[in-house]
């Protein structure tokens, strides 16, 4: 991979904008205050840096690194850029595009772990939607080998169909230098299944994923919603949102008025107040007291329905 990455620094030369097309990149959302940074810079000093692209056909290109510069050469209307032509393939290409973002502006972690599995699905030549399952039983299986050399003592490996798979995602890992396989498989793929709102805030940038993953523990939707709106417009640490979770655990859950009155009922049935005198002087307080409430509300009511007007015929 590092060979393939000193190849493309070859000389830079000029193309049509209109001639360079896009491809589905690892980064999908683009900071707009950033960008706008980068379009007063590119109007001031121009490109600096060449875009990566290749060839597609006659004149025609596909842009493989430098989206961001891609896309600040469109807002000034640029009539050409000037590019570094490399002859990649789909390996190659995505390769190349999701390390180059690694590199130059980190990728928010959705879409780093999103564009770490395309790399590893076309390494592998397995479906994206394969390659979780493939690292969770790897897992599993490490797990067991654990397992194994803690209760019985041995060190042997247990040999596995499926060594080829793993030394190709080892090798990747490696390659990337950003974190190991398993650090992926239980830190980052969890990220993929967390709540719709949770995912839009981590792409964003506005909240950091070990705050999202916090928040997200929380099972109410809209508790959850307010607790994510709070630190995100507070800041708040994550020790700030673990205390805010606590709270929200430690209140009782409310029952509907219905449900409430039913099991008071069934409370005080078995507890037969009645056959202690001191008790059941203070609940006979408290029962006059809920019977001049109801007396209260039937002589509201019935007030109500004679001052309503007849229905007409």
């Amino acid at each position: 991979m590092q060979s393939l990455i000193r190849e493309t620094k070859n000389v830079a030369e000029w193309v049509s904008l209109a001639s360079i097309k896009t491809r589905e990149q690892p980064r999908h959302y683009f900071d707009p205050d950033k960008l706008e940074q980068l379009v007063q810079s590119i109007a001031q000093h121009g490109i600096l840096e060449p875009l990566l692209v290749r060839p597609v056909n006659t004149n025609q290109y596909e842009l493989v690194a430098g989206e961001r510069r891609y896309r600040a050469a469109l807002k000034l209307g640029l009539p050409e850029v000037p590019v570094v032509i490399r002859q990649l393939n789909d390996e190659e290409a995505i390769q190349l595009a999701l390390i180059e973002n690694l590199q130059r502006e980190d990728l928010n972690p959705i879409e780093e772990t999103e564009g770490i599995l395309q790399l590893l699905a076309f390494k592998l030549k397995l479906p994206v939607q394969g390659i979780p399952s493939l690292l969770y039983q790897m897992k599993n299986m490490l797990e067991k080998e654990a397992d194994l050399r803690a209760v019985e003592g041995r060190n042997n490996v247990i040999p596995s169909s499926r060594a080829e798979q793993e030394r190709e995602i080892q090798a990747v890992f490696q390659d990337l230098g950003l974190m190991n396989w398993l650090s992926f498989t239980c830190n980052r793929l969890p990220l993929l299944n967390l709540p719709d709102e949770i995912l839009t805030a981590i792409r964003s940038g506005q909240i950091a994923y070990t705050k999202a993953l916090a928040i997200a523990r929380i099972k109410d939707q809209a508790q959850r919603q307010t607790l994510l709106n709070q630190a995100i417009a507070e800041n708040l640490s994550l020790n700030q949102i673990r205390a805010c979770i606590k709270a929200i655990r430690s209140k009782p859950e409310l029952q509907p008025p219905e449900v409430l009155v039913m099991t008071l009922h069934r409370r005080l049935l078995k507890a037969k107040l009645w056959e202690d005198p001191q008790r059941w002087t203070q609940a006979q307080t408290l029962l006059s007291q809920l019977e001049a409430l109801l007396d209260q509300t039937q002589t509201n009511q019935t007030q109500t329905n004679q001052a309503e007007p007849d229905s007409p015929p």
